[in-house]
């Protein structure tokens, strides 16, 4: 069974800028520990990512998924959906962007279905986990100047 999550942080920069950030995925081995490759498949009209291949870190071993962008929101909020993967059934998602004061009010919502025979409580702590460590990361990496052009 699929597990949603969701959480919100305010990170010190603007809107544009925390967007460029989250949809440069070529850069996310940088600041998202668990990313050991990003590769852009394929790209939209405007050169962003519309698939891209990650292999992460996953339940002590390395998984291969690719994931869909959507971009039909942006900058304010885009979406991925899973295309195809090891391990997973579903990695559906939305970053959202809003100003709030001189910085970003960041919203993230995850859909994660593991194909691992794990209790409930374990999918919804991973998937919790996942999307934890995603902001706290983004925030680190984007206050710090990360990938500045």
């Amino acid at each position: 069974m699929a597990e949603q999550v969701s959480d919100r942080i305010r990170i010190d920069a603007p809107p544009q800028r925390c967007y460029e950030v989250a949809i440069d995925y070529e850069r996310y081995p940088d600041w998202a520990k668990d990313i050991k490759q990003a590769t852009v498949l394929e790209r939209d009209a405007e050169g962003r990512g519309a698939n891209v291949e990650y292999r992460a870190a996953a339940f002590g071993r390395s998984a291969r998924y690719v994931l869909q962008y959507d971009y039909s929101a942006a900058p304010a909020a885009f979406s991925w959906t899973l295309v195809e993967g090891e391990m997973v059934r579903a990695i559906d998602g939305t970053y959202r962007f809003d100003a709030d004061g001189g910085g970003t009010e960041v919203g993230y919502v995850l859909t994660v279905d593991v194909t691992l025979p794990l209790p409930g409580f374990m999918k919804r702590a991973a998937a919790g986990m996942i999307v934890d460590n995603a902001m706290k990361q983004l925030k680190r990496y984007v206050e710090a100047g990360g990938g500045a052009a």
